[in-house]
């Protein structure tokens, strides 16, 4: 038990082992409790006017160090609805470099098909146009847009994976 005879740090020296071990209950992790502790007597030295004679010292700092842990669980809780997790961030830069490559790769392709393939290309797989809305949008017979169709997806595909061999 501490005197209240003594200065303010000094009593809250002597409640640092219980301070500590109440902070492991509230927070489950050696580190997390000793940050919080540490926070704790931070706050209570800033604050040491607001602290009331005759009171108990121990629940006043218990208070402190409740409020700081559940100030510091309401950030974390808004952290992690802002950030994605630290494991989210272990590829980054990984494959935006290769989606780039590949979305360049494909432009090119599709830069190098005749006119009628680019133009049934744009607008059924890359618009998502309907073949028939397609059809009639370009005049023609349902059964010529989708022969056109398969000849520019073989064709498509012929230029990527030529793409794809002289990168590799």
């Amino acid at each position: 038990m501490t005197n209240s005879a003594d200065p303010l740090p000094t009593q809250i020296a002597a409640l640092l082992p219980r301070l500590r071990r109440f902070a492991r209950t509230i927070t489950y992790h050696r580190e997390d409790a000793d940050d919080l502790v540490q926070l704790g007597v931070e706050r209570a030295l800033g604050r040491a006017g607001q602290f009331e004679a005759g009171t108990r010292l121990d629940s006043w700092l218990f208070r402190i160090i409740k409020n700081a842990w559940i100030d510091e669980v309401r950030s974390r809780i808004r952290r992690e609805r802002v950030f994605a997790p630290e494991a989210a961030g272990e590829h980054v830069g990984d494959g935006s470099a290769e989606a780039q490559q590949q979305r360049l790769a494909i432009q090119k392709a599709i830069s190098l098909l005749s006119d009628d393939h680019r133009i049934v290309i744009g607008l059924v797989l890359v618009d998502g146009l309907p073949y028939q809305e397609a059809a009639d949008l370009l005049d023609i017979p349902v059964g010529t847009l989708t022969s056109r169709l398969v000849r520019a997806r073989a064709a498509l595909q012929n230029l990527l994976s030529d793409h794809a061999r002289t990168v590799s």
